[in-house]
């Protein structure tokens, strides 16, 4: 039985590789004397058309592998499987490949970011910090007002004291009650 979707893969593969165009497999297989339609062509090339099954070997598949591949009869040939495995094989080696690509992308820029959300944390940090402090002075300023206040009230009461006192244990004072 044969394998269409390694054999579209290797087709692909060879379409890539050599850069030929639609116009050119068209020209190629006419060369053999097939046809196969471009808008065929163009669903055969098209993206994930290996795991489609809608494509008659004979018709559609054998005049494309006969002009890119040099290949007249796939049933027979068993290296055919082994190098559509290969390809196959390449494929996926070259999406890991790409996939690890973006992983390391994607690696790097949360890292970039990671560190950018530190370094603005520890600024953030830092500007609260010296905030704080700021405001511990404010209060160690504000409570050295109000020591300074309370020594000045407690200093205006001890002089209304002794200045009763005065006034209280005056001899003037006591001559005048006598005088009573």
């Amino acid at each position: 039985m044969i394998n269409t979707r390694e054999i579209i893969l290797k087709l692909k593969q060879v379409k890539d590789e050599k850069g030929f165009s639609y116009g050119d497999i068209l020209d190629l297989m006419e060369k053999n004397e097939d046809f196969v339609s471009k808008s065929t062509l163009s669903r055969v090339f098209a993206e994930g058309s290996e795991d489609s099954n809608s494509f008659r070997y004979e018709e559609t598949i054998r005049p494309i592998a006969k002009a890119l591949l040099d290949i007249e009869t796939i049933e027979q040939d068993d290296t055919l499987d082994v190098q559509a495995m290969k390809t196959l094989l390449q494929y996926k080696i070259q999406k890991i490949e790409q996939l690890e690509e973006q992983i390391e992308h994607l690696e790097a820029a949360y890292n970039k970011e990671l560190v950018r959300m530190h370094e603005k944390m520890e600024q953030e940090r830092l500007t609260w910090g010296r905030s704080i402090e700021f405001l511990k002075e404010q209060i160690s300023y504000k409570d050295q007002r109000m020591d300074l206040l309370l020594q000045a009230v407690q200093d205006k009461d001890s002089r209304y004291d002794t200045l009763l006192n005065l006034v209280l244990s005056c001899p003037c004072r006591k001559a005048k009650e006598k005088e009573e």
